[in-house]
């Protein structure tokens, strides 16, 4: 049986393998590879822009206007102030610029006191967490309730805690231990800061107990164990091993906590509700009184403006310190 071939064209057909095809599809390998990350990336971007970039720039353009409750309706008709609602804000003799200087200064000494408790209170229980005892896994688990609860749930709990007649605080420091000749105010007057305070960092310091052990994680424990051989104690080893190995994580936590309780307005909105006592009256709650309560928009925005700024210029100073301190370290 005689198989006859196919005739032949004169059509040339190229091969996958070809030499010609194989730059073209490194080309669009690479365009792909370079592409992706910015793919994946621009849901967030956009988000960016529409969640924090663009109300930005309003809140900026609306502190150079004399934007009050009369022109809400049609605020970009509202009159044009220039720098009017600057001067007013930092105008420490008039009222205003006096009681945002009171707040401010309140937030300052809050937020010292909150980011060194919570701060302390993490590393110390995150330490403590890295020895091997029975029960140590419900205990990290019970550690960390305080911030897996919603933070509404949590402040309100705590305000029914702190109330004067029946709540558990006074109860506890009153009517069980007679430590007090009467049930003291915690939600109005000086007592307010301490009520804050506590509230505070009962529900941040778990975050720097979850990021302090996730850095003490990295930290070999052979090198305790030769400074135990050459007889380091336990504060010697924290003192020359855990901190300035856990000095990057620092780094990043501080200036975190620092941010997230300058700027924090949940905490004393939920537990003293729209006008905060004196002694509480962070930044946060005064900016909102003044342009919800007083519906002077204007003078709150340059007010946020100015605590953007000052936020910005001090993480700089933070982030250049403390990176010259790494780099002296280091070298």
């Amino acid at each position: 049986m005689t198989t006859t071939a196919p005739p032949r064209t004169g059509k040339r057909t190229v091969r996958k393998n070809h030499p010609g095809a194989a730059p073209r599809t490194r080309r669009s390998g690479r365009l792909r590879r370079i592409s992706l990350p910015y793919l994946l990336l621009l849901p967030a971007l956009v988000l960016e822009l529409l969640v924090h970039l663009i109300p930005m720039v309003i809140g900026i353009v609306v502190s150079f206007k004399e934007l009050t409750q009369f022109y809400l309706r049609d605020w970009g008709n509202a009159p044009w102030a220039g720098l009017d609602n600057y001067s007013l804000t930092v105008d420490f003799d008039a009222p205003v610029g006096e009681a945002l200087l009171s707040s401010f200064l309140t937030t300052c000494l809050f937020t010292f006191f909150s980011v060194g408790l919570c701060w302390l209170i993490g590393t110390a229980a995150a330490i403590f967490m890295q020895e091997t005892f029975k029960g140590r896994g419900i205990l990290r688990t019970i550690f960390l309730v305080p911030y897996a609860l919603p933070v509404y749930a949590a402040v309100i709990t705590w305000a029914f805690m702190f109330q004067r007649d029946n709540g558990l605080v006074n109860h506890v420091i009153h009517d069980q231990l007679g430590l007090t000749d009467s049930p003291p105010f915690w939600l109005i007057g000086d007592n307010a800061f301490i009520t804050l305070l506590v509230v505070s960092v009962w529900k941040g310091w778990p975050f720097a107990f979850l990021i302090m052990m996730a850095g003490l994680q990295n930290i070999p424990r052979e090198i305790y164990e030769a400074a135990a051989l050459d007889g380091a104690g336990v504060w010697q080893q924290i003192r020359r091993i855990t901190l300035p190995s856990l000095r990057p994580v620092n780094q990043v936590l501080i200036l975190v906590l620092f941010l997230w309780t300058f700027n924090d307005f949940n905490t004393p909105f939920v537990l003293f509700g729209k006008s905060a006592p004196a002694s509480a009256d962070l930044i946060s709650i005064h900016i909102y009184q003044s342009s919800f309560q007083t519906w002077n928009f204007g003078t709150g925005s340059a007010m946020s403006v100015l605590l953007l700024l000052f936020l910005l210029v001090v993480t700089g100073l933070y982030l250049l310190f403390t990176s010259r301190g790494r780099s002296a370290t280091d070298a």
